[in-house]
């Protein structure tokens, strides 16, 4: 059956034991990109043009990496230009499941499937590996495009404007050399490093990823301490692959990953930091936080054999967060 972790059905992706207990993240399988034209991307096959409708994006509330491609949906005003469909939070041994009866999951709106495990062999019969959201699915080739949320946003960032008509860019050229270091070292120690820490299966592997991880939030709470967002006055996409991580810390990552030196609630700068994105036009309602509590504690018997979901402090994401 292989094992199955936020959102991935893969054998030897949880591989502890021949890691020394260390937490291993296997690479994405499908890498198309949509282009404005529909010409070839960074890596994959041409063909998929920017148009209207005919893309479906499927997605989990809880995982953080479907998070991001939400978040570019809701920012690049994409919502009418690329369906979705939510999946239900827990993850059993069938993996993500289109199980309707959770507010906010819909069931597969395309073709009525039971597992998203269904799309990836629909879109290729002979799939094999990873089963993972986000999904960029094509509806005209019926196939996958891509579930490389790293690339996906990228795609949203710029490849619809014509379409929408929205030319916020989140990936400006001027920034990108300054970008990358930013987003390797977060997406490392922290963005993986939560997981790294709480799969850990030795003492060792653990504190090989908690420490760098809280090396992290503390060289970010000091680049805040004089810098409005990560890259200076203008928000890009590291402020948003951030953001999915630091606002399931604390009701999440803190406990049930072991990650408690600190929360974020203790960081000044990155509270209010998190507040300001959360308040970001159309972002919290990209938020479900009843899905992530549920997901985690659900999901992962390795972590939480009795399933028990916890009542959780109350934070108030909407407090005014005094950033000008």
């Amino acid at each position: 059956m292989g094992q199955l972790v936020d959102g991935v059905w893969h054998d030897g992706w949880y591989d502890t034991k021949s890691s020394g207990g260390a937490f291993k993240r296997a690479a994405s399988g499908f890498r198309n990109w949509i282009t404005a034209d529909g010409s070839a991307g960074p890596s994959g096959e041409d063909g998929f043009a920017a148009e209207s409708g005919r893309y479906h994006l499927y997605v989990s509330y809880a995982c953080p990496w479907a998070h991001r491609a939400l978040i570019f949906r809701a920012l690049k005003g994409l919502e009418d230009h690329i369906s979705f469909s939510a999946v239900h939070p827990d993850m059993g041994e069938d993996g993500w499941t289109f199980n309707a009866e959770c507010e906010a999951a819909t069931g597969d709106t395309l073709y009525g499937l039971p597992f998203l495990r269904d799309i990836y062999v629909k879109g290729d019969p002979d799939v094999s590996g990873r089963v993972t959201v986000p999904v960029l699915w094509d509806k005209e080739r019926e196939s996958v495009v891509s579930n490389e949320s790293s690339e996906i946003i990228r795609m949203f960032n710029s490849a619809f404007d014509g379409v929408t008509g929205n030319t916020d860019d989140y990936w400006p050229e001027a920034l990108r050399e300054a970008i990358e270091p930013v987003n390797a070292r977060i997406y490392d120690t922290l963005n993986n490093g939560v997981y790294k820490s709480g799969f850990a299966t030795t003492q060792a592997a653990y504190d090989a990823s908690v420490y760098p991880l809280f090396d992290t939030l503390d060289w970010l709470e000091a680049r805040l301490s004089g810098s409005r967002y990560l890259m200076g006055d203008r928000i890009t996409e590291a402020d948003w692959r951030l953001f999915t991580t630091l606002i399931r810390f604390d009701l999440v990552y803190h406990l049930h990953f072991k990650c408690n030196r600190k929360r974020i609630i203790d960081y000044p700068n990155l509270w209010g930091y998190l507040r300001e994105l959360y308040q970001w036009p159309g972002i919290k309602e990209t938020v479900k936080f009843d899905h992530i509590v549920r997901h985690y504690h659900m999901s992962h018997d390795s972590v939480n054999p009795h399933r028990i979901v916890p009542i959780n402090p109350v934070i108030d994401f909407d407090a005014p967060h005094g950033r000008s």
